[in-house]
């Protein structure tokens, strides 16, 4: 009886499974000096870091805000408690379980920031990655356009801080449709189709299936774009007073949001949608405007125990994608029996210092054989 064919994770040990991948240096090196610079900005600003765990009991970690992520979660059994636990797929909700529950009693608004790696059973299209980084800002507590510009205007800053600045932040309101569908009692086909038209932004099938809604719908399909002109024709259209509500805040958080960073480029879209299922009220993307990566996602939603909260999270990796390059950490080769206060001199001016363990016959050939940029002579650096 013939075996069958060789494993072949066994035949490489390299091989990793689908959207999982090594960062090697110096891009590691990178991405953590990235994330610490982001979060430098957001302590700036008085968000205060907490730090999660990657794994929580199944039936904290999907409570709340946190069900949006069901689909994407791995989960484990715990050897030790017999519980299933969860590997979390965002940070987001982790933060509304501590702002609930460890930082009840802390005064509002409650300004917190995090960073940490998240697992994914499902990379998208786009991005086909399955584990990554995420950087971010939870603004828990108000319920107000002051709060979203707050925090669009933070994760500017801190964008900024990586050499990032011709960003747009493309607005959307992800209840908008349901306030204007759902009360009209459509059956249950035909909503579905109906938000499945808007998602794809297909107007003749919107005309197709929202009957009387037709005429409406397809004016906030068109309304797409600039904020100032998307928002003037949601001023003009005829809304039930929810979807009306919704209109006057977004004009509010646009009013909000140029008055803190006059520039910034904004956009809005009345019925698109991206992001978790947990966000209401008002979402949104940042985009690098030359390349169009996205940048990150945030939006309003609802913490623990129904408290309102607004955040953002940035993607480290998408990040320096549209950052400028950065030149790596110089390296200097330190020759056996080196000066001690000469070495940690260059540490100080910034260089990683590379020390030799044993006597070499030739120190510079060395050197270069480990990749540095510099070798000791004496006290100085000498560029090799």
């Amino acid at each position: 009886m013939m075996d069958g064919p060789a494993d072949p994770g066994l035949a490489n040990p390299a091989l990793l499974p689908a959207g999982l991948a090594d960062l090697l240096p110096p891009h590691a090196e990178t991405e953590a000096a990235a994330i610490e610079a982001m979060a430098a900005s957001f302590a700036a600003h008085g968000y205060q870091r907490i730090k999660p765990p990657l794994l929580e009991f199944e039936d904290g970690l999907l409570s709340g805000s946190g069900a949006a992520t069901a689909e994407q979660t791995f989960r484990l059994m715990d050897p030790v408690s017999q519980r299933m636990m969860g590997l979390r797929a965002d940070i987001t909700p982790q933060v509304a379980r501590i702002a609930a529950t460890r930082l009840a009693a802390a005064p509002r608004p409650l300004r917190l920031s995090y960073s940490g790696q998240v697992l994914r059973v499902r990379g998208s299209q786009l991005n086909p990655s399955r584990q990554f980084a995420q950087a971010g800002i939870e603004l828990i507590g108000p319920d107000s356009p002051a709060a979203d510009a707050e925090v669009i205007a933070v994760g500017a800053a801190a964008l900024a801080a990586m050499g990032v600045t011709d960003i747009t932040v493309d607005l959307t309101l992800p209840t908008l449709a349901g306030a204007l569908i759902e009360p009209v009692g459509l059956p249950a086909e035909t909503a579905r189709a109906l938000y499945r038209a808007l998602d794809r932004k297909d107007a003749a099938a919107v005309a197709a299936h929202g009957g009387a809604l037709a005429p409406l719908l397809t004016l906030l399909l068109r309304a797409a774009g600039d904020a100032t002109r998307a928002l003037g024709m949601l001023a003009s259209a005829t809304l039930p007073a929810p979807a009306r509500a919704l209109a006057d805040r977004a004009a509010a958080t646009v009013a909000a949001i140029r008055a803190l960073n006059p520039g910034l480029a904004l956009t809005l879209d009345p019925v698109e949608f991206r992001g978790w299922r947990y966000h209401r009220d008002l979402a949104f993307s940042v985009f690098a405007r030359m390349s169009g990566d996205e940048l990150g996602r945030g939006g309003r939603y609802l913490s623990a125990n129904d408290e309102p909260a607004t955040g953002l999270t940035l993607y480290p990796e998408a990040v320096l994608r549209a950052a400028p390059a950065r030149r790596p950490r110089d390296r200097a080769f330190l020759p056996h029996g080196h000066d001690q206060a000469a070495a940690q001199a260059l540490r100080e001016g910034g260089f990683a210092t590379v020390a030799a363990l044993d006597p070499q016959a030739d120190d510079e050939a060395e050197a270069r054989r480990l990749h540095c940029t510099h070798i000791l002579r004496g006290r100085q650096a000498v560029a090799l």
